[in-house]
């Protein structure tokens, strides 16, 4: 099939199953806050690295996790009940992104969370769309994730750790506050197997599609979430 080549001035998509069979659906196009709000909702989202054009996904079979399915180990329940790490909810999304950026390149791995993409969702962030959940060790970031909220659906764009657990610790808050508030499902994008041993589970493109458009009927829990999450902890 087609690689579409995408306007920049109109935010519009081909359709999601005349994607390539590696998810590829379209390239080009920009990162505004209108684009990716309309990709999201059509269960595409941007994956690019330095040097290349913007590259548009919709992958098929889609990795999801159901809140309620999150598996909790043995060794990570320890961890919970010794209670180091302190959860907060979008206090600090740009140092989240930019560390999620900077493990993957102290690693020596490529990351598609470059100034750009990072000036994109710093931005989402600041309209109420993107947030992030973040694990504290002694008064300094130690582990986190962030991504898009819609609806019922959460987005997750990318986690990072520089204590152990610290990411994990973050992804059962989230977790836990997506059941409190209503959130139906965490989109995961691509297929990992550590996601895998965390209970995510792949799904048809179009099962994917279908429970997003449900959770799209829903309200979008827009704005700052560290009022949310603070009445969660006083429950």
């Amino acid at each position: 099939m087609p690689v579409y080549q995408l306007i920049p001035e109109i935010p519009l998509f081909p359709p999601t199953d005349e994607a390539e069979d590696d998810g590829l659906l379209a390239i080009g196009g920009d990162l505004t806050k209108e684009r990716l709000l309309v990709a999201y909702r059509k269960g595409i989202f941007p994956w690019y690295e330095v040097g290349q054009p913007i590259l548009w996904w919709s992958p098929d079979p889609r990795l999801i996790l159901i809140p309620e399915e999150l598996k909790i180990s043995r060794s990570l329940r320890k961890v919970l009940r010794r209670d180091q790490f302190e959860i907060r909810f979008d206090s600090a999304f740009q140092q989240v992104i930019e560390a999620c950026a900077d493990v993957r390149t102290t690693q020596g791995e490529g990351t598609w969370i470059i100034p750009e993409m990072q000036q994109a969702y710093t931005e989402l962030h600041q309209e109420g769309f993107a947030h992030s959940v973040e694990s504290w060790l002694d008064g300094k970031l130690a582990g986190g994730l962030y991504g898009i909220s819609l609806g019922q659906c959460f987005f997750g764009e990318s986690m990072f750790s520089t204590r152990n657990d610290a990411s994990k610790v973050a992804l059962v808050a989230l977790a836990e506050f997506s059941k409190k508030v209503g959130i139906k499902m965490i989109d995961c994008q691509m297929t990992t197997a550590h996601l895998l041993s965390l209970g995510a589970r792949e799904v048809k493109r179009k099962v994917f599609l279908k429970n997003l458009k449900k959770c799209l009927e829903k309200p979008t829990l827009k704005g700052s979430w560290k009022s949310g999450f603070a009445s969660m902890n006083a429950n």
